[in-house]
């Protein structure tokens, strides 16, 4: 790709520096603040150059470079910018493969360099000597290898460019280190050609329209896409104009407020009995920013049967692959919803007031549920706070029950469903917005699978408060073993008897266990500012998230 912007490497009048000194200049030019990285050998030469470059950029050392990828992960998605991940060759570049899926999925933009053996002992079985190329390349948007330092510089730009164009995600950049040891020249004032802009398709918006018009129960679908392009106004808008009442995926939760009158929450599998009513009971869905994946749809061939379905999306790979549309909008939403907006006519078409049924917002009780103990937390910090969690049952439980009033509040691995991401996401997301609290929501399972960030979130004084549900049990494993297995429950209950508050203790945060709601809302109040804070909570082990 980058070699139609270069024919010949050409030499500048600049001083020649070496391929680590191009990489942290190109990163400044970039605008990077920040990088997520863990040194090893292949990567030595970068961070000399990181150290003689402190003053510009901010070095975060994670416990693990799968916490480095998820920590990227959260401040990609925070600050709308691409974020860096920097890790050494062989077991520090697979350490990556996960967290560079999980951005792959759910479509955020990070860029993750690593270190590599020199390029004459590339597949000679060398230490440490990796195909990371290979191993990555289904789960990015692009990938490269340096071969030649003449190159270098075109292709970290171009990587950010290609990261940050249409629908975000990961590119991977391998740097061998004979690559970074040379020399080459540096352009300042360095230029790509403007990618081709790949204009929204607005010819079937008529047929849209008329679809619009001639329906008598609307649903509207709102994904990640609405949250990435940031347009949760058009959406109530459009809602506004039809009467549609608004259910989200997962990655949507956010991009429309809780409090909205006609925001039904989330819809699918695990979704609320309103928001899959209505979709199940709607004539026309229109999907917004939404793969379809089978979560969200159940049997792909029994989904929307009867249905006319709307389906606007700025990545043609996901029109239709899953299920295929009555009329498809290819393009960015920030450009296609207003000119939908612009052709309708006001309507108001009647809604069902029983399907607006919302969650309470406060505990119902003393006792210590997923429910009331979210409400609780959910009532005792304000709607800017960002809500980070791993994967499972209360995953699940914070989807249908905690009230996002404002979007890229909730930060969740979807696609990909990472066990072991609230963690370092919360790290991400806290030094994101200057060391301001952010609240983990995770269990037991999930949080031994990371719990080494803690270390990191220590070290940076990050004040994260984790609500650690704690059944003794991998959850959502053991539900399915429950409802589908005559209850066999093989391996999945952990039989572990971690102090977790000690656990915390010893790692240099804090922490207690609450035994009830009264007790949780007294810690809560206790959450020092400067450090992480485990609350420990010790739920039921049969709890269940209720299915729609």
């Amino acid at each position: 790709m980058y070699l139609t912007a270069i024919t010949t490497c050409v030499n500048f009048i600049n001083m020649k520096i070496t391929g680590a000194d191009i990489l942290i200049k190109e990163l400044m030019r970039q605008g990077v603040d920040t990088v997520f990285g863990y040194p090893g050998g292949y990567v030595i030469d970068i961070y000399d150059e990181l150290y003689k470059n402190a003053d510009n950029i901010r070095h975060i050392l994670p416990a693990s470079e799968q916490g480095a990828a998820f920590a990227a992960n959260a401040y990609a998605r925070i600050t709308d910018k691409p974020s860096v991940v920097l890790a050494t060759g062989g077991p520090g570049a697979t350490n990556l493969v996960t967290g560079i899926a999980a951005a792959y999925l759910d479509s955020v933009a990070v860029i993750f360099i690593t270190g590599n053996v020199s390029v004459p002992m590339l597949g000679q079985d060398s230490f440490q000597d990796i195909d990371i190329v290979g191993c990555t390349l289904p789960i990015v948007k692009h990938s490269y290898i340096v071969k030649d330092i003449c190159h270098l510089q075109w292709i970290i730009a171009e990587a950010f460019q290609i990261a940050n164009t249409g629908r975000k995600g990961p590119v991977h950049i391998d740097i061998p280190k004979n690559v970074q040891q040379g020399t080459y020249d540096y352009d300042p004032n360095l230029k790509l050609s403007e990618p081709a802009k790949r204009h929204s398709d607005l010819s079937a918006l008529d047929k849209a329209v008329s679809l619009i018009e001639k329906s008598k129960r609307p649903y509207i679908y709102s994904g990640g896409g609405v949250t990435a392009t940031n347009t949760g106004d058009l959406i109530i808008k459009l809602s506004e104009m039809t009467g549609a009442p608004i259910g989200m995926s997962l990655m949507g939760i956010g991009s429309v407020p809780a409090s909205y009158y006609n925001n039904l929450g989330m819809s699918g599998m695990f979704g609320t009995e309103a928001a899959v009513t209505a979709m199940r009971e709607a004539d026309l869905i229109i999907a917004l920013g939404v793969r379809f994946s089978d979560r969200a749809t159940g049997s792909a061939g029994k989904f929307a049967e009867n249905t006319s379905v709307i389906h606007i999306d700025i990545d043609p790979a996901e029109i239709g692959k899953n299920i295929q549309p009555d009329v498809c909008l290819c393009g960015d939403l920030r450009d296609i919803l207003p000119a939908l907006l612009e052709k309708l006519s006001d309507m108001q078409l009647s809604i069902d007031e029983k399907k607006q049924t919302r969650i309470s917002e406060s505990p119902r009780s003393d006792n210590l549920t997923p429910q009331n103990i979210i409400s609780a937390v959910n009532g005792h910090y304000d709607e800017n706070t960002v809500v980070t969690t791993d994967v499972g049952q209360h995953q699940m439980w914070v989807a249908q029950n905690y009230r996002f009033e404002k979007p890229k509040t909730l930060l969740s691995s979807g696609g990909l469903g990472a066990m072991g991401y609230g963690l370092g996401a919360g790290v991400g997301a806290s030094l994101a917005h200057g060391g301001k609290r952010t609240v983990l929501f995770t269990g037991d399972g999930s949080f031994l699978m990371n719990l080494s960030e803690l270390k990191t979130a220590v070290t940076h004084k990050l004040p994260i408060t984790i609500i650690l549900f704690n059944n003794g049990t991998l959850g959502m494993v053991r539900q399915m073993q429950t409802l589908s297995f005559d209850k066999h429950y093989s391996s999945t209950t952990l039989e572990n008897n971690t102090d977790y508050p000690a656990l915390a203790k010893a790692f240099g945060a804090a922490g207690c266990t609450v035994n009830n709601i009264t007790e949780l809302k007294d810690a809560l109040e206790k959450a020092p500012l400067d450090r992480p804070y485990l609350i420990e909570c010790k739920i039921d082990i049969d709890e269940i998230v209720e299915t729609s």
